[in-house]
């Protein structure tokens, strides 16, 4: 079956990077019609224009070429006048390495809908159809197709065909995956799940599937049987140095270091392969929270300007507490390995100096200019709607739990707002996630979010944990070397500064994030911070540093480190309540 909206995408140059795009229109109107590409894609808060990557465009009306005029940065018009059929060709330069956008070699083709379909303005709610061309290079002839698109007519599992989507929104809420692929599937909640990686490794994915399907199981028993789809797709991209992963309605795209996946016999999980299950957890929690329960600006998607919210500390940092709870709860690991990486959580938070500057409510609502456009000095100015919001949640669900004596906990706020959804599908507005959180409750929690959402107080955390039995504490880490308030990162000349902190000695003295530090007291600058493990805190040093091509002296006044490192304590009995499977 052919729709009057068709797109045919075919692989055209992988060596060059592009794709080819022809969308046919049928049941054509009497009039100009306009196309436009998104400017951002669900789930990412930054404007990224995908209209650039599109390096041609031209129309045909019945077989006849038919002018084009751009008119701004991401829409095109033409006027067919009476053909009965129009076509677009368009061609797509896709090499962005992310889970964003769309990218094309001769190892992997990947992409969103919303880098390479355009909208037909005024159609978005018609169904269309999609074909995906084989591609002819021979360095593709092995490769495969996952998508949770569902397919148009009997067709290979994982081969190249048609698929269908009932409008432009599902259209491009499917990432398409085609490579060389590695596939393990499991069954979670009845339904049918697969794991689809891309990338060379040697990793146990029978293991990973193992773990990954107890911790889906358990988020499904968390909102209730059965989940928001007949079928789920995890596309996992492993290569080198790499992380990130993008929520989809029945899908999502993960990208990780290879070294990351479990080894063959391996016991324990690593710090990697935990950080690797955690990204699984958190984009899988989003097919519920984002995806279906989502801020009511969201519901629909304005996808050609920004959509603001000062709800993403709900949606992005619930979701963050939620996706390693998921991993002890699920019993994939240990509640000691649980809260070391809770602390791991409140330590970075603790020396994110912009905790004390912005709310959580102005992190939401400026993420689309600020938390993706970070800076050498956004740890001095802004905070994560991500890590901080997660300290909120977890602070959130002792509370409710500590007041209302067990009865209560967030884990019956997240079911009532599925519920809810399930009920009418409406967006939650602005100030009623909070209202519906003191309903199920039955707790007045409005100073508890003044606090912790409206203002920059330190959070109740030691008071909170204490009641499950957690004990928190601040030391000053493993190194008792004095510091120069710098975070740093290896460079050819010496030792980068990534950002000056704020009132620290480096700033203090004029130093500024982009530095390069080349020599303490006279000295070239091997390892940083064995130099100044020989020095203690009051005393005076001399450094040397480049800005830019202009090299700097300033004398630094070295400060003693800050107690901003956290450990936690717990007694294993008092914890179950709270990190047992039932939650």
């Amino acid at each position: 079956m052919i729709h009057p909206l068709h797109y045919r995408l075919c692989v055209a140059d992988p060596a060059a990077h592009y794709f080819d795009v022809t969308l046919s229109i049928q049941a054509l109107t009497p009039g100009p019609l306009t196309l436009r590409l998104p400017c951002w894609i669900p789930g990412s808060y930054l404007l990224r224009e995908f209209a650039r990557h599109i390096v041609s465009l031209h129309a045909q009306a019945d077989g006849a070429n038919l002018a084009v005029t751009k008119i701004d940065k991401h829409s095109w018009t033409l006027d067919p006048g009476q053909a009965r059929r129009l076509e677009i060709h368009y061609r797509v330069y896709a090499f962005d390495l992310s889970v964003r956008g769309a990218y094309l070699d001769l190892e992997r083709g990947f992409f969103n809908g919303s880098s390479v379909f355009l909208e037909v303005a005024g159609r978005a709610d018609e169904p269309v159809s999609v074909e995906i061309a084989a591609p002819e290079h021979p360095a593709c002839a092995d490769w495969k197709l996952v998508t949770s698109l569902p397919r148009l007519g009997r067709a290979a599992r994982h081969g190249f065909g048609r698929f269908c989507a009932d409008n432009y929104a599902e259209l491009i809420d499917h990432p398409v995956e085609m490579a060389q692929l590695d596939l393990v599937r499991f069954t979670a909640g009845g339904v049918p799940h697969e794991i689809a990686v891309s990338g060379q490794h040697r990793g146990d994915l029978k293991r990973l599937a193992r773990d990954v399907k107890a911790v889906c199981e358990w988020q499904i028993r968390l909102f209730g049987a059965p989940p928001p789809f007949t079928r789920y797709v995890f596309l996992l991209y492993v290569g080198q140095d790499i992380y990130g992963g993008l929520e989809h309605r029945a899908s999502t795209a993960l990208m990780a270091d290879r070294a990351a996946l479990p080894a063959e016999g391996e016991e324990a999980p690593s710090k990697a392969y935990q950080d690797l299950l955690g990204l699984f957890s958190h984009e899988y929690f989003h097919a519920w929270n984002v995806k279906r329960i989502a801020p009511a600006v969201f519901t629909p998607h304005d996808l050609y300007q920004e959509n603001y919210t000062r709800l993403l500390w709900a949606f992005e940092g619930v979701t963050s507490y939620y996706d390693d709870l998921a991993l002890a709860r699920s019993g994939v690991i240990s509640a000691e390995q649980y809260l070391k990486r809770l602390s791991d959580t409140l330590t970075a938070v603790e020396r994110t100096p912009g905790q004390y500057v912005q709310n959580l409510e102005d992190a939401s609502f400026d993420a689309w200019i600020k938390y993706y456009r970070q800076d050498e000095n956004s740890p001095n100015s802004l905070v994560s709607y991500y890590t901080k919001g997660a300290l909120v949640a977890l602070c959130l669900d002792l509370l409710i739990r500590r007041d209302t004596r067990g009865a209560r906990s967030l884990d019956d706020v997240m079911r009532a707002l599925w519920q809810r959804w399930l009920a009418d599908g409406q967006g939650v507005a602005e100030a009623e996630w909070e209202a519906i959180a003191s309903q199920i409750s039955g707790l007045d929690l409005s100073d508890f979010f003044d606090r912790a959402l409206r203002s920059v107080e330190p959070l109740p955390l030691a008071e909170l944990l204490a009641s499950v039995g957690v004990t928190l504490s601040h030391s000053s880490g493993d190194s008792q070397a004095p510091t120069l308030g710098v975070k740093t990162e290896r460079d050819p000349l010496g030792w980068k500064i990534k950002c000056a902190y704020q009132d620290g000695p480096a700033q203090q003295a004029g130093l500024s994030g982009g530095d390069v530090l080349i020599a303490l007291d006279g000295l070239r600058i091997h390892d940083l911070d064995a130099m100044l493990a020989r020095y203690q805190a009051g005393e005076q040093l001399s450094v040397h540093a480049f800005r830019r091509e202009r090299l700097l002296h300033v004398n630094i006044t070295l400060q003693a480190r800050p107690h901003d490192h956290c450990a936690l304590a717990f007694e294993p009995e008092r914890v179950k309540g709270w990190l047992s499977t039932q939650g």
